[in-house]
């Protein structure tokens, strides 16, 4: 049917059904393609740049992946592999923030990944192996399906945001922007902001907030 999309990758055959026989699989392909990603950004990554990684054509990659999307969602749900899933304890709090302190080291190895993550979630094989995993963690928990569906999303898109807010912050104009802020608390002239970044101290003296914030938001979404 004209203008009907074709189904995910994960849905189709792992080479065109014409052509030489496969030489190379989806899985090296899209490892190169992580690998070029976390050296030089994921502008780097286009057809052309990967098949001189992998030493080859760049029409000959079409044989495997029909477009630079297709190799993104593949790309993204290769470090959903990553995760460690150990079976569910008693405390599904422990266990949601133990998932996003995951997500927040597979983030900050793969430095593109957390744009992704907000931009264009993927859900293939390892995707759903870890969606699978969070719902046996809330399985004894009284919120509706589509609240523990939610909590999912509100993990990742929260940990993204936090690892983004990382990597940024080593820009020197976001340092700039933080002097600044500084000197406006120590000058008196904001009470109100020299009191919430004095309290912000006080709880949190190395800065880190992302475990306090996490499980505030996840509890407000599963009730």
């Amino acid at each position: 049917m004209a203008g009907q999309r074709e189904p995910v990758i994960w849905l189709r055959p792992e080479q065109a059904p014409v052509g030489r026989p496969a030489e190379r699989s989806r899985a090296e392909i899209t490892a190169a393609a992580v690998e070029l990603a976390d050296r030089e950004g994921l502008d780097a990554v286009s057809m052309r740049r990967l098949a001189g990684a992998l030493g080859t054509g760049a029409a000959s990659l079409y044989r495997y992946v029909a477009t630079r999307d297709d190799l993104l969602d593949l790309m993204i749900d290769s470090t959903a592999g990553e995760y460690r899933l150990p079976a569910p304890s008693d405390d599904w709090q422990a266990d949601l923030l133990e998932i996003a302190l995951q997500a927040r080291q597979i983030m900050r190895r793969h430095p593109w990944l957390p744009i992704l993550v907000v931009t264009r979630p993927a859900l293939g094989p390892h995707g759903t192996d870890l969606l699978e995993h969070l719902l046996d963690v809330l399985a004894g928990h009284p919120a509706e399906p589509a609240r523990k569906l939610e909590a999912f999303a509100v993990l990742n898109a929260l940990t993204a945001l936090f690892v983004q807010n990382e990597l940024a912050a080593a820009d020197p104009d976001a340092q700039r922007q933080s002097a600044y802020l500084s000197h406006v608390a120590t000058a008196g002239t904001h009470p109100r902001i020299s009191a919430l970044l004095a309290a912000t101290q006080a709880e949190h003296p190395s800065g880190d907030r992302f475990a306090t914030v996490l499980t505030r938001a996840l509890t407000g979404v599963l009730g």
